[in-house]
């Protein structure tokens, strides 16, 4: 598994997590899923996602979407 799976994974599982909860005990578990989705939706724009750092740092492969590529001018 590569980075850019762990953190779709991820994503999806939060989501799914937070739908539940939204059903079972209280709507307000919908900000998670917000907060989920705006994430991926800044990440599409900026390359920085907080999760795929901490999956690099726990030693899974780079994918082709969060390289680590040197800042150019």
């Amino acid at each position: 598994m590569n980075v850019d799976r762990a953190v779709l994974t991820l994503a999806g599982s939060m989501v799914l997590l937070s739908l539940a909860l939204a059903w079972l005990v209280s709507p307000y578990w919908l900000l998670l899923t917000a907060f989920v989705g705006a994430n991926l939706f800044q990440a599409a724009f900026t390359g920085f996602c907080p999760a795929a750092i901490v999956f690099r740092k726990l030693g899974l492969k780079t994918g082709s979407a969060f390289e680590c590529r040197p800042a150019t001018r």
